[in-house]
């Protein structure tokens, strides 16, 4: 790529005042983190943001991630004091256990107002940054779809009360990033997770990037999705071009076509087409 991926949108500021004036509203806040970057996907903004707030961390789109990597990030979390549950909407995983987790980390102010004999919904804050699922995640908590939901960031630019069956009111908040990536290679994973807007991108750049990663940790996933042998030798370019061509993705001439190999590989990618992948 060349130089750093920036994408910090006006709206975004706007969505971090309106985080600060509801925290006083919500009795704790889900950070919802993408499972395939349980670390590059975190605002390193939300830690002083939230304060002292109950959180439960769900890694969602879990089963887009590595099995076998995912629970040492679990327990990476968890060390660092966090509640960390894997969840995923699509599959349905461990979303009945959000409610009792939720009820352990505030059951301190539940009895409080047990005592006073006050029962109402337990409200809570859902954050984290573009393109992680939260509208999804809500709508699928929720058994509703009030919450805006598409496959691109940036989608949800106000913030909205959502009602469960389980005694819990959701707040969607929009997606919020930082101003800069001090590791451009978060920025790079971010992108090629689609948390930053396509239409900013050099796809073409951005796919070899993904390729490279893909090469050094999931060779054999590569091999079996396109069909294709990968030497130790071989550079980023000779991998893409022998995608290219297995696929049949040429110009007149037998040139092969760039701008389609790079869009197919991103969308594959981000599909799980190419397999189970962590890129942290």
């Amino acid at each position: 790529m060349n130089g750093p991926i920036v994408w910090y949108p006006g709206h975004m500021a706007k969505a971090r005042r309106q985080l600060q004036a509801s925290l006083s509203e919500v009795d704790a806040v889900i950070e919802i983190l993408d499972a395939r970057l349980p670390l590059s996907s975190r605002n390193p903004d939300f830690a002083s943001l939230f304060g002292a707030k109950p959180c439960l961390t769900l890694l969602n789109k879990s089963a887009l991630a590595d099995e076998k990597r995912e629970q040492s990030f679990i327990h990476k979390l968890e060390r660092e004091g966090r509640r960390v549950l894997a969840v995923d909407c699509k599959a349905y995983r461990n979303i009945a256990r959000v409610t009792p987790a939720l009820r352990e980390l505030v059951e301190e102010k539940l009895a409080r107002d047990a005592a006073k004999g006050l029962t109402r919904p337990l409200r809570v804050m859902v954050v984290g940054i573009t393109n992680v699922g939260k509208s999804t995640f809500i709508n699928t908590y929720t058994k509703t779809k009030k919450a805006k939901a598409e496959d691109r960031p940036g989608v949800t630019r106000e913030q909205r009360w959502i009602a469960s069956p389980y005694g819990v009111e959701l707040l969607d908040t929009p997606g919020l990033l930082w101003h800069k990536f001090d590791d451009p290679a978060v920025g790079i994973k971010l992108a090629c997770t689609g948390a930053i807007r396509d239409e900013i991108l050099d796809l073409y750049s951005l796919s070899h990037e993904l390729l490279g990663m893909l090469a050094q940790s999931y060779p054999a996933l590569l091999e079996a999705r396109y069909g294709i042998q990968i030497a130790s030798g071989d550079s980023i370019g000779d991998i893409f071009e022998a995608i290219a061509r297995r696929r049949g993705f040429l110009r007149a001439g037998g040139e092969i076509d760039e701008e389609r190999t790079a869009a197919v590989l991103l969308d594959e990618f981000r599909g799980g087409r190419i397999g189970r992948i962590t890129l942290d």
